[in-house]
């Protein structure tokens, strides 16, 4: 189809998965691609758009990493992390968030949890993954059929990142119908854009209970270092913490289960790639970072220019936004053989699935554990494990993910 019908700004373009045709397209061709603004709008009674400014498509591989390694030049805080442009209250919000912030605040504010998300804690906390991923197989061997996404992929991350911070178990799915009503604004099924403003009040005030008994009786846990934390002499502001409880529960548990999901599905519809991995169980960790690389779940991140600049050619003026696509980049024939190819033994997977440059995934360790030990779970279990119905896919422009994915297999004895 032409460029000009690809509506990016639309998340129904994504509902069917991303548009890979178009970005191999645009990677064919010289320079960026420029994606016109658009007018402001009601979206909803109560609820208006602003007007949503044009943007630079940025689709190839060495592109984005230019762009990402460059946080002076292309800024995280001017104008946020993501493509839409927001009112200027809302923006002020958002930037009390880790990922819309540049150095030095954004360095600073990082360390505050780096040592939760260090390979030697993730190691510590291995086995205790792989208790919970054999629980959650125990939950549907004998059935023979399941929803693998609510059954199996969004319990281990949900499980985990609720330990983390400090959550009570019993709350956990709470985390995952916050999550689903922040990233599914626009999916009918999970919402609304107002329905997504509750969810984060409500979010909001259930953090602001948790850190209060954390202030009380701390515990090992990241909430009791949040709240005692000493940040330049100064402890941490109540929006400050509210805007890393919101981070953290959202990026701890959105990400991995649909990469879990997605790697799935892949799996499925490879078979000989799935067959492979059966027999070499040693190329798991080729087969996590290739399942990153394909899915590629966060589909884009957005940075502003500080300054007039040049990329690939193309002039970019202060203040336009370059939006960085990484499934696309990740797709990229310059930078992977056989690009357009699921492979679980690839070696090097250079993927920014994780990012790169100073926002690089402060979980990419935990995601990698996490995925290995569910795969490991369900291919010693249920080896046999396929698709017996329609996936079904959330409609957004920025999460590449799965609402729904009806299995089936052998039904343990």
């Amino acid at each position: 189809m032409p460029t000009e019908d690809v509506d990016l700004f639309d998340a129904r373009t994504f509902e069917s998965g991303p548009p890979h045709d178009f970005f191999a397209r645009l990677r064919a061709r010289p320079g960026l691609h420029w994606i016109p603004g658009r007018p402001g709008r009601e979206i909803m009674p109560g609820r208006v758009e602003p007007y949503q400014h044009g943007f630079w498509v940025i689709s190839r591989y060495e592109d984005v990493v230019a762009i990402s390694r460059n946080h002076e030049l292309f800024s995280s805080e001017r104008g946020s992390a993501v493509n839409a442009d927001m009112p200027p209250e809302e923006l002020a919000l958002f930037k009390q968030q880790l990922i819309h912030m540049d150095p030095p605040r954004h360095t600073k504010l990082r360390k505050l949890v780096n040592r939760g998300f260090t390979p030697r804690m993730i190691a510590k906390l291995e086995s205790h993954v792989c208790d919970h991923a054999r629980d959650i197989v125990d939950k549907v061997a004998r059935k023979g059929e399941c929803d693998f996404v609510t059954a199996v992929a969004a319990e281990l991350p949900l499980l985990v990142i609720a330990e983390l911070l400090g959550v009570p178990i019993e709350d956990r799915w709470k985390l995952f119908h916050w999550s689903n009503r922040l990233i599914g604004a626009e999916d009918p099924e999970y919402g609304s854009p107002v329905d997504a403003q509750l969810a984060v009040m409500e979010l909001f005030q259930y953090g602001a209970w948790l850190a209060e008994q954390r202030r009380v009786t701390p515990q090992d846990d990241i909430v009791s270092t949040l709240v005692h934390a000493d940040v330049d002499g100064e402890k941490l502001g109540g929006l400050d913490f509210n805007m890393f409880f919101f981070l953290l529960v959202i990026a701890g548990n959105e990400t991995t289960r649909n990469a879990i999901s997605g790697g799935m599905q892949a799996l499925c519809e490879f078979p000989v790639q799935r067959e492979r991995l059966l027999r070499r169980r040693e190329l798991l960790d080729t087969a996590v970072d290739e399942i990153v690389r394909w899915v590629s779940p966060v589909m884009q991140f957005r940075r502003t220019a500080q300054r007039d600049t040049l990329l690939a050619g193309q002039p970019i003026r202060e203040g336009e936004k370059v939006v960085m696509y990484y499934g696309s980049a990740n797709r990229d024939e310059r930078a992977f053989k056989d690009a357009g190819s699921f492979d679980v033994g690839r070696d090097p997977n250079p993927h920014l699935g994780f990012g790169i440059g100073v926002h690089f995934c402060l979980g990419a360790s935990l995601a990698r554990m996490e995925m290995r030990v569910m795969f490991e779970e369900l291919f010693r279990r249920l080896p046999d494990l396929e698709l017996a119905g329609p996936v079904t896919r959330l409609r957004s422009n920025f999460i590449n993910g799965i609402k729904s994915m009806p299995v089936r297999f052998t039904p343990e004895a």
